[in-house]
């Protein structure tokens, strides 16, 4: 058969296609996809998962008069081929290209911007409410992964569309995955309604029964809803999304496009909210990715025929293992310590801690905030709660950090893994807000370590305090400097000085201090004189070394790799001018704007974070 996806240049040409005809484009949606990902990295698993899904919504429903809503957006990558996208993603997550995720600045096929996981059908509900009130047409449909239902945000939005009864389709996209297995009584519920083959008998054999009785069958048939669901009740343990208004059916082959066709044909004709349970596999189609859709689930550039990945030159361990390790080895010694993630055990290191410790490990699902309240209940109890989370998803328990835990003074621990730039995945997974957030919480104290070495040491002292810590540090690979088989305690707000200097101060955080470092050398082939500080705690901060380091220099640079708006900058101006100090100050660190995708070296080159144009800012500051 020809190309099919070349005779695509609108959503509406799949209107017309056959069914083969639209199993060879999955075909072809598939390849282009797993090549471009091998290339660019990229979540491919999901995608792989939803190619058949999007196909027959396509092909049925007319966008964007209709509206579809992709739960987290990590499997709306066909979604962006059929929508005029096909020429430009090649671009896939590249600096100027188009992004990994739904966004309404790139398309007007993309009805809500995404990333984090939960809010589709909060989104959705919101659509179709606009649609009612401004007396639009069109249908509106959320899809979210089985994963996103441990949130509890899509059981508000359930709870909420349920009750008002207006026309909503809800596609839960079950394919047993989040980014790790799914966990929690959901995934059990699903997993009854997916293993109740007797439910689907039952169903057949009433609705033959009713149908059959002379004359009037199909209006019985129609009326005894009651029935069906009272057989249903009975046989799968009662069916939740009826019992919060949505009419459901399913589960249904997310795979099979003539099914799912004719069953969202049916959705179309519906006054009141629809949830279609919809099986798919993730990483279908790609054997590597089938086989290890977790490994699959966001991965860098990969050789097709093999799925390895493309081999680099030899690295240090990431600050995640490092963190892993030495929590691992920290809860040895004190039984007290317990692990919580949301729905990443893998991507926080802690999969080897619940290997070794599991009666001490907790994986919560996709709702971090439970987690940290959680967290707290353990901790008022007498134990000492670790809760790792990437520092993006953390902010989704803002208010649990500070009503439960640093309201009461509570010793739990926060470990923000992928703080900073992110890279590709661009500006709703950036962690370079956490500073500013955590700063203000009265009782938290602040570490931001220079290497992995001090990671290991910041995380000992963490664990001893009775108080609520964070610690946060990068993505990726460590600086490779030696690690000690020992932990030693960091005093609490004492700042390294790690080079006199009598032209200016830099007064680094976290990864930032390296570049300090590097920027200072460059600087004195030009005989600029750099003190330069690892400052380590971002609340509390040394005072005495700012103050000190203001009164030496008379020139102070702040370096954080965070929002400038009430960060470690903000801090060094607020000590300055409670002591009545006032000296010249440039801080360093992400302006008053969200940090587009590419790869984190352009995104540090782009703020003058890299130490030759640091130090060419520094330069113009000294010489202003």
């Amino acid at each position: 058969m020809d190309s099919v996806l070349d005779r695509i240049h609108t959503p509406a040409d799949l209107h017309g296609l056959s069914i083969p005809e639209l199993e060879f484009l999955a075909g072809e949606l598939r390849q282009l996809i797993i090549e471009t990902v091998s290339k660019n990295g990229g979540h491919l698993a999901p995608n792989l998962g939803t190619i058949e899904l999007t196909l027959a919504l396509y092909s049925v429903f007319s966008f964007p008069e209709d509206k579809v809503v992709w739960d987290v957006g990590h499997q709306a990558y066909a979604h962006k081929i059929l929508t005029g996208r096909r020429d430009r993603f090649a671009t896939l997550r590249k600096k100027g290209g188009i992004t990994g995720f739904p966004n309404i600045r790139e398309s007007d096929y993309d009805a809500f911007g995404v990333g984090h996981a939960s809010t589709s059908i909060s989104a959705a509900l919101g659509l179709a409410i606009a649609r009612d009130l401004l007396q639009k047409d069109g249908h509106v449909i959320a899809v979210i992964g089985d994963g996103a239902l441990t949130g509890g945000e899509a059981y508000e939005a359930l709870n909420h569309a349920g009750a008002m009864g207006i026309p909503l389709i809800v596609i839960v996209n079950d394919n047993h995955m989040s980014i790790d297995a799914n966990v929690g009584a959901m995934n059990e519920y699903l997993t009854r309604i997916r293993l109740a083959p007797e439910y689907r008998k039952a169903k057949r054999d009433m609705t033959s029964l009713l149908r059959s009785i002379p004359h009037i069958g199909d209006t019985v048939y129609k009326t005894a809803s009651h029935i069906k669901d009272g057989v249903r009740a009975a046989l799968v343990a009662g069916n939740l999304f009826e019992e919060m208004g949505f009419h459901y059916v399913g589960p249904l082959d997310g795979h099979n496009i003539h099914t799912l066709k004719e069953i969202f044909s049916q959705a179309k004709q519906s006054n009141e909210p629809v949830l279609l349970h919809v099986c798919t596999k993730k990483g279908k189609g790609y054997a590597p990715a089938e086989n290890a859709p977790d490994r699959f689930h966001g991965i860098g550039k990969f050789d097709i025929e093999t799925g390895k990945c493309v081999p680099s030159t030899s690295a240090p361990p990431t600050y995640t293992k490092v963190f892993s390790d030495a929590l691992i080895s920290l809860a040895e010694q004190n039984r007290r310590i317990v692990a919580i993630t949301a729905a990443m055990p893998s991507g926080t290191g802690l999969k080897a801690f619940g290997a070794r410790y599991p009666k001490r490990f907790f994986d919560t699902g996709i709702a971090e905030e439970h987690a940290m309240t959680l967290a707290a209940g353990m901790a008022v109890s007498g134990l000492h709660p670790v809760i790792a989370l990437y520092s993006t998803f953390a902010q989704r328990a803002f208010d649990q950090l500070i009503h439960d835990v640093c309201l009461q003074d509570l010793p739990v621990t926060l470990a923000l893994d992928r703080a900073g730039l992110v890279g590709e995945d661009g500006p709703t997974h950036h962690g370079v807000f956490d500073l500013s957030y955590l700063r203000m919480m009265p009782n938290m104290t602040i570490f931001v370590p220079k290497d992995e070495e001090e990671l290991r040491h910041m995380l000992s002292t963490a664990v001893k305090l009775s108080a609520p810590t964070a610690i946060r540090y990068p993505r990726g690979c460590g600086l490779g400097v030696p690690l000690s088989e020992d932990f030693r305690d960091i005093p609490i707000a004492k700042a390294e000085l790690l080079q006199e200097g009598t032209d200016v101060a830099l007064l680094a955080l976290g990864t930032m201090v390296h570049v300090a470092e590097e920027a200072s050398k460059i600087l004195s082939d030009q005989d600029i004189s750099c003190r330069v500080v690892n400052m380590r705690f971002a609340k509390p901060v040394d005072k005495t070394e700012i103050l000190k380091s203001a009164e030496e220099t008379r020139h102070v640079v702040t370096l954080e790799e965070n929002v400038l708006a009430g960060g470690f900058g903000s801090a060094v101006l607020e000590v300055l001018s409670d002591a009545d100090v006032s000296v010249p100050v440039m801080r360093i660190g992400i302006p008053d704007e969200f940090v587009e995708q590419g790869t984190r070296q352009e995104q540090l080159s782009c703020y003058g974070m890299e130490p030759d144009k640091l130090a060419e800012r520094i330069l113009h500051f000294l010489k202003d």
